[in-house]
């Protein structure tokens, strides 16, 4: 399936809160989500000839985004980091005015404990993606996704625990 560039830029347009998400879930930082989204913008275009069309095109997008997350954030960790000299430092809550705002602040914070697969299948699981497109977009079975997104969820739930946050 071929795509002219204005047609690509309007998926892309139509589709960029997955970028925004998966940015999200792998870097903290405000420039390093950025770069990673230009990133995979880029690993998008580049790859574009591989979209034959027997998929949403957001679900091949969700598998060209987590591609290049996964391969960016392995870079990107190997590289020194001067800011950031203290770990499990606590939560700072107060930068938010509101509840909704800290639930989803703490939410990220304990996504990036988990492994890429893990995060790989709860972004798609919030998302509302089924079984099926999940374990696709993975290449698992479809048992195996369900299994996986219920211990990712209890995984979950113990880091959001263990930060103090009360839910």
């Amino acid at each position: 399936m071929q795509l002219s560039e204005q047609e690509f830029l309007t998926a892309i347009e139509t589709h960029k809160g997955i970028l925004y998400k998966v940015s999200r879930m792998y870097f903290d930082k405000l420039e390093d989500q950025q770069d990673l989204f230009q990133e995979i913008i880029l690993q998008l275009w580049k790859s574009l000839d591989s979209f034959k069309g027997k998929s949403a095109f957001s679900s091949w997008m969700y598998r060209v985004a987590l591609n290049t997350a996964i391969v960016f954030f392995k870079k990107e960790k190997r590289k020194p980091d001067n800011y950031n000299l203290i770990k499990n430092e606590p939560i700072a809550y107060e930068d938010s005015s509101n509840e909704k705002d800290q639930q989803l602040a703490c939410f990220y914070k304990a996504v990036k404990e988990l492994n890429k697969i893990e995060k790989a299948l709860i972004l798609q699981f919030i998302d509302g993606l089924s079984g099926k497109e999940i374990a696709d977009n993975l290449g698992l079975s479809e048992v195996n996704v369900r299994v996986k997104i219920n211990r990712t969820k209890i995984k979950l739930q113990e880091i959001i625990k263990y930060q103090g946050y009360e839910f």
